[in-house]
């Protein structure tokens, strides 16, 4: 693994929460991807009133939404050949780079009014796969920035301005919505994917093309599949997240808002998801300090809290149980991304890195598309409770069942 070497900090130093910051090129990175997660999500809620506008249906925003989801999971792949192949910054800086100019693009058609539905949809896949390809590059870039002790603290640093980010960005999203129109909050967009350009611009990071590397794509894709194989921890937990987002993606997008709307009123689901952003801000704080020997099977453990959030729905007549529950969700999701995330640096090679990730994000993202298929019909028939019962044992008893692997028992941290 050739991760940054240097001299061991002293103790005070390793105390200090916000230690990471103390690098440049850290201090880069995460302002470059915080500034991008903020106008992540203010792309949601602008495009949403954008089809709106243009006299679109709930199905035609779906398909909207959708193409660009489907683009974003298959060009992960590419993107992860490409993040071991050529300069993980060079990727991070064009794909961000084209980013800005194509949701100029849209912006400058929905302000003009020359926008329509299905351009929409065309640009939305341009831009989920251009945005796609840099994603398993930033994820693997952050060992590249900090020094090894440092690699604990900068993974649940950067989630934590990540997630921060994205929460303002939601809240700022609508208001720019409602003051400016939908157009400019996508011009805002385009903006801070030009601004996290800049800043990855300026990271100074090594880059040495490994040798020997095999012209081929799928022989690069099967190299990195082989790795991923070869690790039974991470098969096993990607396999675990698949299931995670097969259930729960429709439980919060189809299902919960109907059975919160009905029983406490609409601002009720706000609220909920309110506190489940607030859990994943505790879940980052906690990680900047603990550092548990087997962080995997910790954060494995905590997962099953995710568990919490549907069962509280479906068994709760009172608000309360259901906001502790969706706390309790975002803490054990955050932590074991950490956790996760640290596992995979510490533990994958280099020259596989972004390879590894694009697995991990296709495998963990692929079925949530179908979940949010499959689960109105499904829960129309069972129940919508019975079925918030099914999505919290599957949730819930898939993180525990990992447990029984001895491989994530037992995987150590390395610092």
């Amino acid at each position: 693994m050739n991760a940054p070497v240097t001299s061991p900090a002293d103790a005070s130093v390793r105390e200090d929460r916000l230690g990471p910051l103390r690098f440049r090129n850290f201090r880069l990175l995460v302002t470059g991807s915080a500034t991008s997660s903020l106008g992540n999500a203010i792309a949601p809620v602008a495009l949403a009133f954008a089809v709106l506008d243009l006299g679109g249906s709930a199905s035609d925003l779906g398909l909207v939404v959708a193409a660009y989801a489907l683009a974003d999971v298959v060009t992960a792949l590419f993107g992860g050949v490409l993040g071991d192949r050529v300069a993980r910054q060079l990727m991070m800086e064009g794909s961000n780079a084209a980013c800005a100019l194509s949701q100029a693009a849209v912006a400058v058609l929905v302000i003009g009014g020359w926008a329509t539905i299905p351009l929409l949809a065309v640009l939305g896949v341009v831009n989920g796969c251009l945005g796609a390809l840099s994603g398993p590059s930033s994820s693997a870039m952050t060992r590249m920035t900090v020094p090894a002790d440092r690699l604990s603290s900068a993974v649940a640093l950067r989630g934590l301005l990540q997630t921060s980010a994205a929460v303002v960005g939601y809240a700022v999203g609508g208001v720019l919505v409602a003051a400016a129109g939908p157009g400019w909050a996508i011009g805002v967009d385009a903006v801070t994917f030009a601004v996290a350009a800049f800043c990855f611009g300026r990271l100074d990071v090594p880059h040495t093309r490994p040798e020997g590397i095999r012209p081929s794509f799928l022989a690069d894709l099967g190299d990195g599949l082989r790795e991923v194989l070869r690790h039974t921890w991470l098969w096993l937990l990607i396999g675990q997240a698949l299931l995670y987002h097969l259930f729960y993606g429709g439980a919060q997008s189809v299902v919960g808002p109907i059975v919160m709307g009905e029983e406490f009123g609409r601002s009720s689901w706000g609220l909920a998801l309110g506190t489940l952003m607030a859990g994943f801000v505790v879940g980052g704080l906690l990680c900047l300090r603990w550092r548990p020997r087997r962080a995997l099977y910790v954060g494995t453990a905590l997962l099953s809290l995710a568990a919490a959030f549907p069962l509280a729905m479906a068994l709760s007549d009172r608000l309360w149980p259901i906001l502790v529950g969706a706390f309790l969700h975002g803490v054990g999701l955050q932590i074991f991304d950490v956790f996760w995330q640290v596992s995979i640096q510490e533990n994958i090679a280099e020259d596989k890195l972004a390879r590894v990730y694009s697995f991990d994000m296709v495998g963990s993202f692929v079925a949530r598309p179908v979940g949010l298929v499959v689960t109105g019909p499904v829960a129309e028939v069972v129940g919508f409770d019975r079925w918030l019962v099914v999505v919290g044992c599957v949730m819930g008893g898939s993180a525990l069942l990992s447990l029984l692997s001895p491989d994530v028992r037992r995987l150590e941290r390395h610092g």
